[in-house]
């Protein structure tokens, strides 16, 4: 089935108007939801209760309020608040060049596909190419649902995508943490390069994982709907606070050594006399090539029929 779009916008490129249109890049519809329930089965509604009187208040006799002070609110109608929000408009200004790698990730807040849309073919196409070939990205201001955001419109192989970003204001900036800097010896580091080195990839490939929470909950409900009882796992033990803490050389050797490798399921216990490093590389869990399969795995029959 074709995605559908979200909204006809237009991407202003200097003089240049590129009709086009905007996805959802991102998939919530492949979260497993739950719904409440009473203890006859039946779903439960959320009421709202006052909390001078105990009664339930109806939301469409509710206002909004700013608390000021300690229980002391102004108020502020519809009307009021639709005129502070900023004007939707289809037309998404690009203000500036930086570039590509300029945005710190921890700014991305949801991502967006834009497509273009009827003759909008060769700017679309312009604007993609020159991005890649100069080595930027483009910042735009888009107004949408009362608020205007920034945007960065990067190039990918496939298209442009149209990363919604956070204001300055909505990120806790590191250094509040006061972390401490510790200085660390030139063969510690020297060993840790070489643990990094032997588990370096060239790319992410995000269809080398899969959630195993999601596995187990969806085969929990098909096992639930076939009438079977269901077996909870147990859960797998970070560590002993107790354990014995070696030396870091020794556990960065013993990393190099092969302690990124991973331990089969059925292995024993470590034993107590063992001592447990305080660094460790975890090993990658992987699905098995797409070749290896002898055929896709079936989704749960119940799932599959809420899609």
């Amino acid at each position: 089935m074709p995605a559908r779009s979200i909204a006809s916008l237009s991407l202003s490129f200097g003089l240049v108007s590129i009709p086009v249109k905007l996805y959802s890049a991102t998939e919530s519809s492949s979260e497993v939801r739950f719904n409440m329930l009473a203890p006859d089965g039946s779903r439960v509604k959320q009421q709202y209760i006052s909390e001078a009187t105990g009664a339930v208040v109806e939301r469409s006799t509710m206002k909004k309020g700013y608390e000021f002070e300690k229980d002391k609110f102004v108020v502020f109608s519809a009307d009021e608040l639709k005129a502070l929000e900023d004007a939707a408009s289809h037309v998404v200004e690009i203000v500036a060049f930086i570039p590509e790698k300029a945005v710190d990730p921890v700014y991305y807040e949801k991502a967006y596909y834009i497509a273009p849309d009827k003759r909008g073919g060769k700017p679309y196409s312009l604007l993609q190419q020159a991005l890649a070939e100069s080595g930027r990205c483009a910042l735009a201001k888009w107004a949408a649902k009362g608020k205007t955001r920034i945007v960065q419109v990067r190039p990918e192989a496939d298209g442009l995508v149209f990363q919604q970003l956070l204001y300055a204001d909505e990120v806790r900036p590191l250094k509040e943490f006061n972390i401490e800097h510790v200085q660390v010896s030139d063969a510690e580091l020297k060993l840790a390069l070489q643990i990094i080195e032997q588990g370096a990839e060239d790319n992410y490939d995000p269809t080398a994982y899969e959630d195993e929470e999601k596995k187990r909950i969806l085969a929990a409900i098909d096992e639930k709907i076939e009438g079977k009882q269901v077996v909870t796992n147990e859960p797998v033990e970070a560590g002993s606070g107790g354990a014995e803490v070696i030396d870091l050389m020794e556990a960065l050797r013993a990393s190099l050594k092969g302690g990124a490798k991973a331990k089969p399921a059925s292995a024993p216990r470590r034993k107590s006399a063992e001592p447990v490093t305080e660094m460790a590389v975890a090993p990658k869990t992987r699905k098995p090539a797409a070749r290896a399969l002898k055929a896709p795995a079936e989704e749960p029959a119940k799932v599959r029929a809420r899609k």
